[in-house]
């Protein structure tokens, strides 16, 4: 069970995102300072931090920038009613991995955690070995049957999430939403040229793998037999 902190110094507001996070199965802890936060996270085995950015006495961005000086990769979600692109970019360079601004619907902060949570999941396998196929995730090359496969950036993470999944079916708007960034002004058949590419270049002879096709929800890659 993923360990949410959510530092928000709002009571209702703080109390309704640890609601909601709880009842998907989430474990959370409230504080309502930036001081409380670090303190909690220094002691506490957390997955993410849920960030307001108008704290008393330490701001959110404050908070993000102490905890990447600690050198943790901890997942940071900052929110916050300032929606500027100065200050989304501000949030960023802070060291927050995403910034979600207020007034928002609870599905969107919930996706915003789940793929957050993804994300980190994946970055902690960067050699990942499929049948044949190897993934290495910081060099971003890969090779199947021991000859480097040539992909363009889209098709590496493409296959790279399949890789991270293998066996299992990954959905179209997952896949669009993990290698795109958005399900948003795109056409979904995007995913099944760029599955048709890598079919053609992975050659399942060699590769030792193949991409399963389940009709109307999305994608699995298996190791062929």
């Amino acid at each position: 069970m993923p360990k949410i902190l959510i530092v928000e110094d709002d009571p209702e507001m703080g109390r309704l995102i640890a609601r909601g996070l709880t009842a998907e199965g989430h474990e959370t802890t409230v504080v309502d300072t930036g001081v409380d936060a670090l303190i909690a996270l220094s002691g506490g085995d957390f997955a993410l931090a849920a960030v307001d950015v108008m704290l008393p006495q330490m701001s959110g961005f404050e908070v993000a920038r102490r905890i990447r000086q600690t050198g943790s990769s901890l997942p940071i979600l900052l929110i916050t009613a300032r929606d500027a692109v100065e200050d989304r970019v501000f949030g960023l360079d802070s060291g927050a991995d995403d910034y979600l601004t207020k007034p928002f619907a609870f599905v969107e902060l919930s996706a915003r955690v789940r793929a957050l949570l993804r994300r980190d999941a994946a970055a902690d396998k960067l050699v990942l070995t499929v049948g044949s196929v190897r993934l290495d995730s910081l060099a971003q090359s890969a090779t199947a049957g021991g000859h480097p496969l040539s992909l363009s950036p889209k098709e590496f993470a493409l296959l790279r999430l399949l890789c991270t999944h293998a066996g299992q079916t990954v959905g179209r708007a997952v896949i669009l939403e993990e290698v795109w960034g958005t399900t948003q002004n795109i056409d979904p058949n995007i995913v099944d040229q760029y599955v048709s590419y890598l079919r053609r270049k992975l050659e399942p002879g060699a590769a030792g793998v193949q991409i399963a096709t389940e009709r109307g929800v999305g994608y699995r890659l298996q190791e062929s037999g």
